[in-house]
């Protein structure tokens, strides 16, 4: 919240924030028609952890250290669409996999929705707009929010520090986890790359949403997968490796930005 009053939203927030949310629903409904892709990701936990992104705790960061301060409304903005999907669709489609019927809930969708904190944050900016003290606010939360984002660097490390003490071996991967791993930091950058050149984005757009799709996953999945008891396991082993391996993707991603675009 205190990023969105100090930026400000416009038409870059809004449209980053569409984008990571069509793409990463696009790509939900596409590998769950697909036998193909289902038979590679067949579970929600699965398929979250390839596409939800640790946007928030290291996109941002990221982002703020390597690209101009220009295109943090698009930073902004992808991290915004991707929260508000994974907390969204995130419990509804774990929830929903617990029960019987197979009627959708709509009851339940509604009630993600209203309770999702990326929503939280829209209606608390939207009413800070409305009582015109935005700017006022903005000031107040934005060194708060610069705190937290320092420290969400070292939540990650510590939350991995008690993934490797779990019982198991963290890298004894199986097909479904390497497919899941491959789909977040190689595949979902691709797409996004592909759809972001067809809405002629410039270099430093494509940048910011680029590194933010090939963020590794996030740590909501893990909170998600333990909230309704399905694949948590899965869901560890999934962010792992994923945060581990994208100590060499996103340097990579950068570089290949530079060289090729």
């Amino acid at each position: 919240m205190g990023l969105l009053l100090k930026e400000g939203i416009d038409i870059n927030l809004i449209k980053s924030a569409f984008l990571a949310f069509f793409i990463i629903g696009f790509l939900i409904i596409l590998i769950n028609l697909i036998p193909i892709f289902k038979k590679r990701l067949p579970n929600y936990t699965l398929q979250l952890a390839g596409l939800i992104g640790n946007t928030s705790f290291l996109g941002i960061p990221i982002a703020l250290a390597l690209l101009p301060s220009t295109t943090i409304n698009f930073t902004i903005g992808f991290d915004l669409g991707t929260t508000l999907f994974a907390w969204i669709f995130g419990p509804f489609f774990l929830q929903e996999k617990n029960k019987s019927n197979n009627i959708p809930n709509i009851k339940g969708l509604l009630n993600a929705l209203v309770n999702s904190p990326a929503s939280r944050g829209i209606i608390g900016v939207l009413l800070a707009y409305l009582f015109r003290i935005d700017e006022i606010l903005g000031d107040y939360l934005w060194i708060p929010a610069r705190i937290v984002i320092a420290l969400a660097i070292i939540i990650v490390g510590t939350r991995l520090g008690i993934i490797t003490n779990q019982k198991g071996r963290v890298l004894d991967l199986n097909e479904e986890i390497k497919f899941s791993i491959l789909l977040k930091l190689f595949i979902l950058p691709f797409i996004t790359f592909l759809v972001c050149r067809t809405l002629n984005f410039n270099f430093y757009q494509l940048s910011a949403v680029i590194l933010q799709a090939g963020t590794p996953t996030a740590i909501s999945t893990i909170l998600m997968a333990e909230a309704y008891g399905v694949k948590q396991q899965t869901a560890s082993k999934i962010l792992f490796t994923t945060t581990l391996i994208s100590i060499i993707t996103i340097p990579l991603l950068k570089i290949i930005m530079i060289l090729f675009i």
